[in-house]
C-alpha cells in the first residue's frame, strides 16, 4: 500500500495513505459537531470520575479545535500501535519495510511472515498492548494530575478511552487483524501452519460477513470497507501461505524451462503459431545464438492479421524486460517477484548459464506437489 512519506522511526519509513488524509477531517467534523462530544464526555466521566460538562466544550470554535486535536491524537495513537508491532518484529530480527497509516488504521509491512507461532503471537499482540498502555496512562493521569481544564481533560480522557477501544477491537479474532493473527499463532502450536491459516481465514471471513451485515443495517460505510478488507486480505494471505508450503524447498534453478521449449528470434509469427499448435503450448522462450533473450506468448500476436503474422518475427514481439533472478532464489520468492512486476517470466542466472522460468513452470510444480505431497521431490 503506497502513501506519502512523512518520516522514519528506527529506520522504518512512515507513510500516510491518501484515504487517511480524507477521513481525518471528516472524523474531526463528526466529533466537533456535538453529539459525539456528549457521548464521549459521558464515557470519560464514567471511566475516570471526571465532571466534564459537554456544554462547556461547545462554545464558539472550541468543538472544531477539539475535533482537530482529537484527529491528531488518533493519528499518533495508531502510529504508536503500529510501532509496537514493528518494535517486536525488530526484536526478532525481522525486516519492517514500512508503516502505512490509512482509513482503517495502520499496516506494518514485514519483509516476511513469521511462521514460528511464538514470534507471530508476540508481534501481533504487541500493538494492542501498546494501545492499552497508552490508554491506561492517559486515563490514569486524570486521577493524579491537577485540574487541566475541561477541554484538555476531555482530550486526554478521549485519547485514553479510544486507545482501549482500539486495542479491544483489534483483538477480535477476525484474521488478518491482530486478534486473528494471535488466533493463528495459537492454532499453529499443534497443527501445520497452512492448516492454521485456513482455519483463521475462515473465521476472519465470518467476521467480514458479520461486519457487512451490521454495516448495511446501520448504514456504516466504515464497517463495509472493513468487511471488504478483511475478506480480501484473509483470502489473499491464506492462498499465499498455501502456495509457500507447496513451493517450500524448491529453487527457481530446479523449475526453469529446458531448451526444447524455445524458438529463435528469427522465427515468424506464422511459424510460431504452427509450433504452438503442434506442441500444444501457449508460450515459448526466445533465443538468440542459443541464449535466452525473452519470452513470447499468444497474447503478443493474437491481434495481428494473417498477413502481418507472415512478415513479423518473434524478435519484434517478445518481452525481453524480465526480472533477473539467481538460480538459488526460493521458488515462492520468485513468484512474488513476478507478481510485483506483473511479469509472465523471469531470467534465471546460474552456473549453467541463463535460463528462463515462466508461470507455466510454477503451475506444473504446484500441480506435482499437490498430487505427490510437499515431502516428495519434483
Amino acid at each position: 500500500m503506497r502513501g506519502y512519506h512523512v518520516g522514519r522511526v528506527w529506520g522504518i519509513p512512515i507513510r500516510i495513505h491518501i484515504s487517511l488524509l480524507i477521513v481525518l477531517p471528516i472524523f474531526a467534523w463528526l466529533l466537533g459537531s456535538g453529539a459525539q462530544l456528549e457521548l464521549y464526555a459521558a464515557l470519560v466521566n464514567g471511566v475516570a470520575g471526571t465532571t466534564i460538562d459537554p456544554a462547556a466544550l461547545q462554545t464558539g470554535n472550541l468543538p472544531w479545535i477539539i475535533g482537530g486535536l482529537a484527529a491528531v491524537g488518533l493519528f499518533v495513537s495508531v502510529t504508536l500501535h503500529e510501532l509496537g508491532h514493528a518494535y517486536m518484529a525488530l526484536r526478532y530480527d525481522l525486516e519492517v519495510e514500512s508503516i502505512t497509516l490509512w482509513i482503517l488504521g495502520g499496516l506494518a509491512s514485514l519483509g516476511q511472515i513469521p511462521k514460528e507461532w511464538k514470534k507471530e503471537f508476540w508481534i501481533a499482540i504487541a500493538g494492542p498492548v501498546v494501545s492499552v498502555l497508552v490508554g491506561v496512562l492517559c486515563i490514569g493521569s486524570l486521577f493524579v494530575l491537577p485540574d487541566l481544564g475541561q477541554p484538555v481533560t476531555f482530550l486526554v480522557g478521549w485519547i485514553g478511552v479510544t486507545n482501549v477501544i482500539l486495542a479491544v477491537f483489534n483483538m477480535l479474532p477476525a484474521f488478518p487483524m491482530d486478534g486473528g493473527r494471535v488466533l493463528r499463532s495459537l492454532l499453529a502450536r499443534n497443527r501445520p501452519y497452512g492448516k492454521a491459516t485456513q482455519i483463521a481465514s475462515r473465521i476472519g471471513s465470518g467476521f467480514a460477513l458479520l461486519f457487512a451485515v451490521v454495516g448495511v443495517l446501520n448504514f456504516s460505510p466504515m464497517l463495509l470497507i472493513l468487511a471488504v478488507f478483511i475478506y480480501g486480505a484473509a483470502t489473499t494471505e491464506s492462498r499465499a501461505v498455501l502456495l509457500g508450503e507447496l513451493l517450500d524447498g524448491i529453487t527457481v534453478g530446479e523449475l526453469a524451462g529446458d531448451a526444447s521449449e524455445t524458438v529463435p528470434v528469427s522465427t515468424s509469427v506464422t511459424e510460431l503459431v504452427d509450433r504452438m499448435f503442434a506442441d500444444r503450448k501457449t508460450s515459448f522462450v526466445v533465443t538468440r545464438g542459443g541464449d535466452p533473450v525473452g519470452i513470447v506468448t499468444v497474447a503478443d500476436f493474437k491481434r495481428l492479421s494473417p498477413e502481418d503474422r507472415a512478415s513479423t518475427t518473434v524478435d519484434d514481439l517478445m518481452t525481453s524486460d524480465l526480472p533477473e533472478l539467481d538460480w538459488t532464489t526460493p521458488a515462492f520468492d520468485a513468484l512474488v517477484a513476478l507478481d510485483s512486476r506483473r511479469a509472465s517470466a523471469a531470467f534465471v542466472n546460474g552456473p549453467g548459464g541463463r535460463q528462463i522460468i515462466s508461470r507455466t513452470d510454477f503451475t506444473d510444480a504446484l500441480e506435482m506437489r499437490r498430487l505427490l505431497g510437499t515431502g516428495e521431490p519434483l
